[in-house]
């Protein structure tokens, strides 16, 4: 840990695969304890195998009437938790063009893993980080929160919901002891490109950046006290979109915005 990133129990949901697996090996040497949450059981253990320190817990994010036993559970379980990671999502495609081949079930489970889940863990869990001396709420957008492309819209849609909610949760926070941070990941060589989650994507496994290159960067910027960390290609979108974002948010809070990139 360091001083400007003290926290010694961290949750992070979407844990067994891909950002949120590759943020658990980071923080499995420097926390007290470390809390994977995902569907895969198998995976889960695999990645908490051989640290001590590791705990996990079966986690569906669409199971929205399972939350608040899930966050009594976790915080019965371990009182000293002081960040949660909401890194839970899924990616689909969505053609207005052939609406008769749309399923509304998939739209509705990347709403509610993407950005519901994300609501509905925050009323259950900030009430317990609030008491904390010091805590955070990291959550995980993407570079297509702030430009879109054609191919997923519900998802970028989802992922522009959750980046307004969190500057606005940052806003409404500011004068308590929980930092809300967020991390904009560009494309990412995980597993949600691959053809087993998106089978219509062509050459899903080339998409994005290594994973480690990836995690390079975030690392650095939540170790820094970030409170936004763009990377690789979301670094220009965040210059050219935010950064405009930023000055007209100014205006209208008479300058008591905290963005935290600079």
């Amino acid at each position: 840990m360091t001083a400007s990133f003290p926290y010694k129990t961290v949750l992070i949901t979407g844990a067994s695969a891909g950002i949120g697996a590759a943020l658990a090996e980071r923080f499995f040497p420097i926390c007290e304890a470390v809390v994977l949450t995902g569907r895969r059981e198998a995976n889960l253990q695999s990645i908490c195998a051989g640290h001590p320190n590791a705990h996990y817990r079966v986690q569906d994010a669409t199971d929205l009437a399972s939350i608040p036993g899930f966050a009594e559970d976790i915080i019965r379980s371990f009182p000293k938790l002081d960040c949660i990671i909401l890194n839970a999502g899924i990616q689909r495609s969505l053609d207005f063009t052939k609406p008769e081949a749309i399923d509304l079930g998939k739209v509705d489970a990347e709403l509610d893993t993407n950005y519901i889940s994300v609501v509905h863990m925050l009323k259950y869990f900030l009430p317990h980080l609030l008491k904390q001396p010091q805590a955070a709420v990291v959550g995980v957008t993407s570079t297509l929160a702030m430009v879109p492309i054609p191919r997923c819209p519900n998802y970028c849609a989802t992922k522009a919901a959750l980046h307004q909610l969190l500057m606005m949760l940052r806003h409404q926070l500011r004068n308590t002891n929980v930092k809300v941070i967020e991390i904009f990941p560009p494309g990412v060589k995980t597993e949600l490109h691959l053809a087993m989650n998106q089978p219509d994507l062509v050459n899903g496994a080339d998409i994005g950046i290594p994973l480690d290159e990836f995690m390079e960067v975030a690392w650095t910027g939540l170790m820094a006290g970030k409170l936004e960390i763009p990377v690789g290609q979301a670094i220009d979108n965040y210059e050219t979109v935010e950064r405009a974002r930023h000055k007209q948010l100014e205006k209208v809070f008479g300058g008591d915005v905290p963005i935290g990139y600079d």
